[in-house]
């Protein structure tokens, strides 16, 4: 899903999101197969095969020139990736081994998976922010929401949850809560993402209130990867 930076109004990066269509069952939801995933462990393979496919896709479109040199992809990573003790020396080796400039990778992660092993996570996400390798809190505001942790940990990124962007031009504590978390990553330091924007009022509050970078289906949905550089083309040859 294409992100937008608000000030320029071009896409400058993307979210690598997981779609699953059965032959049998049709589209299959996030909500239902990811849990399963993550609770017979095969989340770890599958986490796996998204990095790697976000980093093959990566190599060909920088080589291809299909983006700038200085787009970037997030991809997700569970809670139980997070707690391998390893995980950070593959992804670091896998980076190494590929054909991408620094940066071009990004690694979200939940409130509540910091929480699992905080020592752990913090080691892990330590070695990669020295990669330059971008961590961004997903679902900001939804979980624990710790500014100890936010002070310990590496991060360069908050993305505020949808729950609080799709009622921001009708409620007001909505709209408070948005604006907070806003200053509160300034003065951080942090790139902010507003998750699920679906109005242009959405896009007018966000842009006064200094937010960054924005994804949600007033710009675009989810799109397969041909379907994602003809978008991009065509969106930034337009601003």
């Amino acid at each position: 899903q294409p992100k937008v930076d608000l000030h320029s109004g071009r896409v400058t990066g993307a979210e690598a999101l997981l779609r699953w269509i059965n032959p049998e069952l049709g589209f299959i939801s996030p909500v239902d197969f990811i849990p399963i995933a993550e609770a017979s462990g095969e989340i770890l393979r599958l986490g796996e095969w998204v990095i790697d496919t976000a980093i093959r896709q990566l190599e060909q479109w920088f080589e291809q020139e299909l983006v700038a040199p200085e787009f970037k992809v997030a991809v997700n990573v569970a809670a139980l990736q997070l707690m391998q003790p390893g995980f950070a020396d593959q992804l670091i080796t896998r980076l190494q081994q590929s054909r991408l400039p620094r940066g071009a990778l990004e690694v979200e992660v939940t409130e509540s998976g910091l929480m699992q092993n905080m020592d752990l996570a913090l080691s892990q996400l330590q070695q990669l922010a020295e990669q330059g390798i971008s961590i961004a809190i997903d679902d900001f505001g939804t979980g624990y929401s710790s500014l100890a942790y936010l002070k310990l940990m590496p991060v360069t990124v908050l993305k505020i949850d949808r729950a609080f962007i799709d009622g921001m031009d009708t409620d007001y504590q909505d709209r408070r809560l948005v604006e907070t978390v806003i200053n509160m990553a300034r003065n951080l330091g942090c790139v902010t993402v507003a998750e699920g924007v679906e109005r242009v009022e959405h896009i007018e509050l966000l842009r006064a209130m200094g937010c960054m970078l924005v994804q949600g289906y007033w710009y675009s949905p989810p799109l397969k990867s041909a379907a994602f550089v003809s978008y991009y083309r065509q969106h930034n040859a337009a601003v």
